[in-house]
Parts: C-alpha cells; sequence; structure tokens
C-alpha cells in the first residue's frame, strides 16, 4: 500500500543543531549580509548625502538668491519664512512656496537673463 515505506526508514536521522557548528551559520548567512552591504554603497549611502546636500542648500538660502522650484519654475527669493518662501516669478508677481521645494540655485542666471530680456537684433 505504501510502496516508499521501506525508503523513508532507511534514511539516517537528521543530525540537528550541532552539525556544522557556528561557522556553518556564517557561511550561510554571508550571501545575505554580502547584499545588504551592497545595497548600503550603491542606494542608501548616495541617497542620504544628497539629502544632507539639499538641507544645506535650504538653510543656506537667503534674500535675492534665483532658485528653481521641483516644478521647473525660475524665481528670485523675496521673503523667507520658516516654512514658505515667496518667489517673484515676473515683474510684480509673487507666488508663495513651500521652503522644501525649492531644488537648486541658479548660478549666474542673472547674466543670462539680462541678454534674454534685451531685444534681439533686427535683421539686415
Amino acid at each position: 500500500m505504501f510502496p516508499f515505506e521501506g525508503v523513508a526508514h532507511a534514511m539516517a536521522p537528521s543530525g540537528g543543531a550541532g552539525d556544522g557548528g557556528p561557522m556553518s551559520a556564517i557561511v550561510q548567512f554571508a550571501p545575505l549580509i554580502l547584499i545588504f552591504v551592497v545595497f548600503w554603497f550603491l542606494v542608501i549611502r548616495p541617497q542620504q548625502k544628497k539629502a544632507k546636500a539639499h538641507r544645506e542648500l535650504l538653510t543656506a538660502l537667503k534674500r535675492g538668491d534665483e532658485v528653481y522650484t521641483d516644478s521647473g519654475i525660475l524665481g528670485t527669493i523675496q521673503r523667507i519664512g520658516e516654512t514658505q518662501i515667496s518667489l517673484e516669478i515676473a515683474p510684480k508677481v509673487v507666488i508663495r512656496i513651500q521652503r522644501g521645494r525649492v531644488a537648486d540655485v541658479a548660478k549666474g542666471s542673472k547674466d543670462k537673463d539680462s541678454d534674454a530680456d534685451a531685444a534681439p537684433p533686427e535683421p539686415k
């Protein structure tokens, strides 16, 4: 009725916890530990550095800085509060945004804007 009954009784009993000792446990967890270390250096650590740089950028903001928001708006800071910033995005057009929405400070954009506002040369 049970064709494999004799085979099951012929197998050796399992050894238990004392088979490989502590080195066996380390060897078994080594791939998992290696994956975590690679994940740390490729994902977590760079993300922490980027977050720290963004926090430093937000604390260094001052009135008159030209900044880009994370939605792509370029504006000049008029007022800075604890949680909000007032940006002038066009003459006499001021918007309020959350301080954390500032993505980057525009470098050298004043010179470019003054050239862009000038009238294009007339063709001859």
